[in-house]
């Protein structure tokens, strides 16, 4: 009797930890899942809590890697370019050659660890244009893809909440476009500093070149607003953290299990893609740089079979790897690698999408205090800022790296000429074709002496596509990543008059005294289109917002790999919640686009089980009246 009793104490136990480092812990639950999400990442941590607030319904989350907590260089917001690359957080992926950047190999981040990327990435919180939306639903046929489709879910997901110092940012954001009910914190810099009021007062300069924006996330971002970030009193806020808090995961029909390397999703008897394969990572650092000293070895395969669906949630590269090496893609190529075609689908790994992106930092006087360089500079100004953010979570790690941000469109003598002969990759009029991001300090590696100022400029309606493919067979080598980043004309004429921009921007009036010259890298503030193709090519990188690798296409369609609903086409059983969806990337950093698939997602998995909540069945219902959405 008292071994009887001991066991179900065990037993009890167990059901009540929802995160599982160990498949064998989890095996002795004796579990069966309805939903098995691949992913516990931005999207992929949303649908498990969406779908795991019906008590009916047992999901399971399949996460490579393990937990964030406790981190401080992915909690303090200020240390985020610490958290990727090459850490124990990253999944290390690098690029191949790009042909546009003087054929340099970049690296890639990823985030390795639930909440993905979200728990890693510099918290910027951005939606897009409507135009982005509405272009979506055009191309889907489908209403419920659009700006006004998904305003819902855009306040469902957040709650905005007070900056770290307790200030009033009412002036810095518009309340009525944002919601205050959510799950997910967004909130503003809690950190005045001198370059607040530089930039504010630069809005009014340059004949309207660079207005202010109350609020950039309303649907017409073109304008310099405030920056808004996903952060909660001073300290990250990622899906993780929202979205698997305690109270979620103590849901007894919600089990997360960590270090569950995801290489395949099977058919099962009946033809349903729901059976998942994974191996154990336990003790694994992802190190793909190094990839020939790993073997399968490292943990043992095992796989669990979804009774309903499985939703694939690994992000833009994780997500068409897995589709491929499951026998879903493109039939030619998949034959040459001795992978078995299930269905063929050519556009898997296809249309990938990023933004590149380009710091320019200006010297400033060398007795100027107000920059967050000493931070990264002097271990004594580290230490003392660290103990502050730790003791009452204020001061400067509760600042990111950029407290305003502006979106802009090229002038219209350039686009004139520019997209004479070749279509704007814009979704509209009034959908930017760059982005400046401005940074009280050094943006990228600090050097060891010195202060600055940084305009980073950002090409974010590219019309360069690149591929996610196969290196091998193996479902654990790392995929070969082709952004053709700058592939075309038009991207590198974007990143040109984004330099300009940032050239003019830097000679307002309020900048007088505070900069001077050109910024590093460039000899004058007048260079030619030479010069400023050679600065592109040499030191452009991507920020890591890879998009449209498993894209949307209308009910019916041959093309595309997904229908509206996010079913692969041709599949039965599988599903995928991730911004791989959007046909095309958004102006826009992609975090708030992956918590916005997330939610519109696991709504569209509850109206097909009729489990739909009343946001979802009410845009549902109007949408069946026209599925065909036009502008």
């Amino acid at each position: 009797m008292l071994l009887v009793f001991s066991v179900y104490a065990s037993l009890l136990q167990l059901a009540a930890a929802a995160i599982w480092d160990n498949v064998e812990d989890l095996k002795r639950l004796d579990m069966s899942f309805d939903f098995i999400v691949v992913g516990g990442g931005t999207a992929g941590s949303v649908v498990a809590n969406r779908l795991s607030e019906n008590p009916q319904h047992s999901v399971l989350v399949l996460e490579a890697g393990g937990s964030n907590a406790g981190v401080l260089t992915l909690e303090a917001p200020l240390f985020c370019p610490l958290a990727v690359p090459f850490t124990a957080h990253d999944w290390n992926y690098t690029t191949t050659p790009q042909a546009g950047l003087n054929d340099r190999v970049l690296p890639y981040p990823r985030g390795f660890g639930l909440g993905g990327s979200s728990s890693v990435n510099y918290m910027v919180y951005t939606r897009g244009s409507k135009e982005d939306w509405d272009r979506f639903a055009l191309v889907a046929e489908d209403a419920r893809w659009s700006w006004d489709g998904l305003a819902p879910y855009m306040r469902k997901s957040e709650i905005f909440t007070t900056p770290a110092d307790g200030h009033d940012p009412s002036r810095q954001f518009n309340a009525t476009v944002h919601g205050f009910d959510g799950l997910n914190s967004v909130s503003m810099s809690g950190l005045p500093t001198k370059i607040n009021s530089k930039i504010m007062d630069s809005t009014t300069d340059h004949e309207g070149e660079f207005p202010f924006n109350l609020d950039t996330n309303s649907g017409s971002p073109i304008g310099i607003g405030w920056t808004q970030m996903t952060s909660l009193i001073g300290a990250r806020s990622s899906s993780a953290t929202a979205y698997l808090a305690p109270k979620f995961v103590n849901r007894p029909n919600l089990q997360v299990l960590l270090h569950a390397q995801v290489s395949r999703i099977l058919p099962t008897p009946t033809n349903e893609f729901r059976a998942v394969e994974f191996r154990d990572t336990a003790g694994w650092v992802s190190n793909f740089r190094q990839y020939s000293s790993l073997t399968r070895s490292i943990g043992h395969i095992t796989s669990f079979t979804a009774k309903k669906e499985v939703i694939l949630s690994a992000g833009s590269v994780g997500t068409p790897s897995i589709l491929m090496h499951s026998g879903i893609g493109d039939s030619n190529v998949l034959r040459q690698l001795g992978i078995e075609t299930r269905h063929n689908h050519p556009g898997v790994g296809k249309n990938l999408s990023d933004h590149a992106f380009l710091p320019l930092a200006w010297e400033l006087d060398p007795a100027t205090t107000d920059t967050f360089d000493a931070i990264f500079q002097n271990a004594t100004a580290r230490e003392t800022a660290i103990a502050e953010w730790r003791a009452t979570r204020t001061g400067r790690l509760t600042q990111n790296v950029a407290t305003h941000m502006g979106w802009f469109r090229l002038p219209q003598r350039i686009s004139d000429i520019l997209f004479r002969d070749t279509p704007d990759p814009a979704a509209g009029p009034t959908t930017p074709h760059y982005e400046l991001l401005f940074s009280n300090g050094f943006v990228g590696p600090t050097p060891a002496t010195g202060k600055f100022f940084t305009i980073s400029v950002s090409a974010v309606s590219p019309s360069s596509r690149g591929t996610i493919s196969l290196a091998s067979a193996d479902p654990f080598a790392a995929p070969l990543i082709d952004l053709n980043l700058v592939g075309t004309q038009v991207d590198l004429v974007v990143m040109r008059e984004a330099i300009r921009s940032a050239l003019r921007f830097a000679t307002n009036p309020a900048f007088k005294g505070y900069i001077s010259g050109p910024p590093m890298g460039l000899s004058s503030t007048t260079p030619t289109d030479a010069e400023l193709d050679a600065l592109i090519k040499a030191n452009s990188v991507p920020i890591f917002h890879a998009a449209g690798t498993a894209s949307v296409s209308p009910f019916g369609a041959k093309w595309g790999v997904l229908d509206p609903n996010l079913r692969v086409k041709g599949v039965e059983g599988l599903r995928v919640v991730d911004v791989s969806v959007l046909p095309y990337i958004v102006s826009a950093h992609t975090q708030m686009a992956a918590y916005l698939v997330g939610e519109r997602g696991a709504d569209m998995i509850k109206e097909d089980h009729d489990e739909g909540d009343d946001i979802g069945l009410q845009i549902a219902a109007a949408s069946n009246k026209q599925r065909v959405f036009e502008l």
